[in-house]
């Protein structure tokens, strides 16, 4: 026991010194979050979504030339800057909400900036899409669907709930962000192979001192550097675009067929707006089979409601056939009334195709949508070579469209403007004025205003 007694402050000494042996200066960069953004006031709630994310900044700041390089490249690049930032916009409330709902680096929201440069509809020569760049085999990995309707990689909410869940868990593989940010890029088998090449030769295993790709070796910088301008844009001289810390969109759920073009025209928005949400389609019309979520603006869902409940004419001008394999393409535009040629444009077949090889193919209906709305031509929302046929824009009959009460009139909101219904409804503040014979500019939550074009006198 007395020789316990004497051995006992050396065996806590000898464990003390373990505990706080010098670690490499790979593993404090890896590590250590000291400085991970610059300083927040948190006593009062985010201005705006740059400020939201600037206060959830916790991966280690990573300093070397790369980080300097790419800073200075996009602070010399202010438009582009910009125009991934408004892109940005519509996607980051959603993003980051998710992130802090996860427990996650608000970091991250910045990922696309250099995956996509936040454009739904990027393809990279290893056919990876979307915001978020999934290549097919991991994409299925995550239930993402693939398939001649729809391209889910591209979907703003399904493509970031699986860039999430992957992230989380290249994470918890590698225990550190860089290494797991570097798997995003690279592969986490790729990385893992990288740092057993290291660890045999005993050379250190941490992001920067393993032998990978120059794309992967930039991965973190380029992420670095745009967080380094959105943590303090005034100092590189760059203006970021507004972009408040509110839902700018949310989904909705529909049960039947209906042409991107309609939907579109039913939320009174511009087709490409519509598409921005809504970029997965591969096709013009979006089948009820599929139980389809629309991604809508919070402003326009009421709008698109209150339309598509009094619209009474067709809301697909395609009808869906599916063809035994192998069937001749000229037998089926034959049964169908249409030309060989049509048939070929409207399912991107070329004219060296003589046969069926898919489950479905689209027919143009001898009955085009009718009603009040006119429809602006659909244009691909696919970013392949291949592009969808354009057809020539369709002008709804206004007796087809019987508009209800509530079609007719505007209640109004908290925040509602004369200026900004006028743009809501394509017509002036002078118009609104006159039709309901206003003396001034000032609103009322609750009033009811009539809007211009709806046969109602002023």
């Amino acid at each position: 026991m007395k020789i316990l007694r004497l051995l006992l402050p050396l065996i806590l000494v000898a464990l003390a010194g373990c505990a706080t042996r010098p670690q490499s200066a790979d593993q404090r960069q890896a590590y250590v979050a000291e400085d991970t953004s610059r300083t927040v006031d948190l006593t009062h709630p985010p201005r705006d979504m740059w400020d939201r994310i600037r206060r959830g900044f916790a991966i280690p700041n990573l300093r070397n030339e790369r980080v300097d390089y790419w800073t200075d490249y996009y602070a010399s690049h202010p438009q582009s800057v910009l125009l991934m930032s408004q892109r940005a916009g519509k996607y980051l409330y959603y993003i980051v909400d998710e992130l802090n709902r996860r427990g996650l680096p608000t970091e991250l929201a910045l990922l696309p900036f250099v995956e996509s440069a936040y454009n739904p509809n990027a393809l990279s020569r290893s056919q990876a899409s979307g915001l978020w760049q999934f290549i097919p085999s991991t994409g299925q990995h995550y239930k993402l669907q693939q398939d001649w309707w729809r391209d889910q990689r591209r979907d703003p909410v399904a493509s970031t709930q699986a860039a999430l869940d992957y992230l989380s868990y290249l994470y918890d593989f590698q225990g550190d962000w860089y290494l797991a940010l570097a798997s995003y890029n690279w592969g986490e088998g790729a990385v893992k192979r990288a740092m057993d090449k290291a660890a045999d030769a005993g050379k250190p295993t941490g992001y920067t001192a393993l032998d990978m790709p120059d794309e992967t070796r930039n991965y973190v910088p380029k992420l670095q550097a745009i967080k380094n301008i959105i943590a303090r844009p005034e100092k590189f001289g760059i203006t970021l675009p507004k972009v408040s810390n509110t839902p700018y969109f949310t989904t909705v759920h529909k049960s039947r067929d209906m042409d991107i073009a309609v939907a579109a025209a039913l939320a009174e928005m511009p087709l490409e707006d519509f598409q921005a949400l809504n970029p997965s389609y591969n096709r013009p019309v979006i089948l009820a089979a599929h139980k389809p979520a629309l991604h809508l603006p919070l402003d326009k869902v009421g709008v698109f409601n209150e339309n598509l409940a009094s619209y009474t004419g067709r809301l697909s001008s395609w009808q869906v056939i599916h063809p035994k394999k192998g069937q001749s393409l000229a037998s089926i535009a034959k049964t169908h009334g249409i030309s060989l040629n049509q048939l070929r444009q409207a399912n991107n077949l070329g004219s060296r195709q003589t046969r069926a090889t898919t489950a479905a193919l689209l027919i143009p209906a001898q009955e085009a949508p009718a009603g009040g709305l006119m429809l602006a031509s659909y244009q691909s929302s696919n970013a392949t070579s291949a592009t969808e046929p354009t057809r020539p824009p369709t002008r709804l009959k206004a007796q087809d469209l019987r508009s209800k009460p509530s079609i007719r009139t505007h209640t109004i909101r908290r925040g509602d403007t004369l200026y900004s219904l006028a743009r809501r409804y394509n017509t002036s503040v002078d118009a609104l004025r006159k039709l309901n014979n206003l003396k001034n500019s000032s609103l009322s939550t609750g009033q009811r205003l009539r809007v211009p074009g709806t046969e109602v006198q002023g």
